[in-house]
């Protein structure tokens, strides 16, 4: 479960580090498909994912993702990651991978 919140963490970091646009994806993904992910990961009281964001962690190349894993990026978006760690669970994703 550990990893798979990390890989969630990466959505996050990702769009920071590469900005914002629609038409523009990284790791199979739209960066709008990470940003569904945000408010899932922010305390306090984060709500549950969102349908969006269960969509984008299911299409997502996790591989790639994980190439982005020890970024210190995630806190300029509010990232929990304790919270960041529940959303692949939360959104029932069975097996989401290892970095």
């Amino acid at each position: 479960m550990e990893t798979s919140g990390r890989l969630i963490l990466l959505f996050v970091l990702i769009t920071a580090i590469f900005g914002i646009s629609d038409a523009q994806s990284v790791c199979n993904v739209p960066y709008s498909g990470l940003f569904a992910c945000l408010p899932a990961a922010r305390p306090p009281n984060p709500p549950p994912p969102t349908a969006a964001c269960c969509n984008t962690v299911r299409r997502a190349n996790l591989g790639c993702l994980c190439s982005y894993r020890k970024s210190k990026a995630l806190s300029n978006y509010g990232v929990d990651p304790n919270l960041a760690i529940q959303i692949p669970t939360k959104c029932r994703i069975p097996n989401a991978g290892h970095c």
